[in-house]
């Protein structure tokens, strides 16, 4: 391992790890705070272009980042993504998917089409799927693998089930189902890996400001990472098949 110059930053490590969605927002600094705890970081990307902008602000921060072509809602783009990885690396420590969209509906059940359920799952789940799956074997040859889906606090069922919650008076049920649809994978992954290394947990950023939501977030982006970063480098002693935000757990 060679040690970073820049910024006293850590050793840089031989784990890498792929954040999907991260040419901005959320995902940029998910990737950046991995960056700094020196991991080798691929930002997937839709557009390549802005991917290896993001990539190049990263690199010149000292950190190993590389752009990723990767859209998670085309399976061969994703198959193709997941080759370049195996030829490169040959395998995969750290999935962030963290790629999502909030959709074209912004009302409660009466209101949505099932095309306005499917513009969001096509993201939000079975993306998500379809990415996971790409990379799963490349995941089982990591040390220690961790999956991280990022989810939103608004997809609990128990805290939407309180009538006298923060959520009582929110209904917008594309956005909402798919991050409950969201854990509901969470949970079957880490099911199906309970005997291997690999640990699959939800990251809930809480209300950070983004462009999925104008900006209106109270908190930064940099508050939102933490819980996404802290999940992809858990221990072997640390939990598998949770739902978690900067406070601890929350309720499924």
């Amino acid at each position: 391992m060679t040690d970073r110059t820049n910024h006293g930053q850590a050793r840089r490590e031989d784990r890498v790890a792929l954040v999907t969605g991260a040419n901005k927002g959320l995902g940029l600094e998910t990737a950046r705070q991995l960056g700094a705890h020196g991991l080798t970081v691929l930002l997937g990307a839709r557009d390549l272009g802005r991917g290896k902008q993001a990539a190049d602000t990263l690199a010149a921060e000292g950190l190993d980042a590389h752009p990723l072509q990767l859209d998670v809602t085309d399976p061969a783009c994703v198959a193709d993504a997941a080759a370049r990885i195996e030829e490169r690396y040959g395998r995969l420590d750290v999935l962030v998917n963290n790629a999502g969209i909030t959709g074209t509906c912004f009302g409660p059940p009466s209101t949505a089409t099932a095309e306005d359920l499917r513009e969001v799952y096509d993201t939000n789940v079975f993306g998500v799927l379809t990415v996971t799956n790409a990379m799963l074997p490349l995941l089982r040859r990591s040390r220690a693998g961790r999956i991280v889906n990022v989810s939103s606090t608004v997809g609990s069922l128990t805290l939407n089930a309180d009538l006298t919650g923060e959520f009582a008076g929110y209904n917008q049920v594309t956005y909402q189902s798919s991050k409950t649809a969201l854990n509901a994978l969470t949970l079957a992954y880490s099911k199906e890996l309970r005997d291997t290394p690999i640990k699959v947990n939800a990251a809930n950023p809480g209300f950070t400001a983004t462009d999925m939501n104008g900006h209106r977030g109270h908190q930064s982006v940099e508050q939102g990472a933490v819980t996404a970063v802290r999940l992809a480098l858990l221990g072997p002693d640390g939990p598998t098949g949770t739902s978690q935000d900067d406070t601890g757990t929350v309720p499924w």
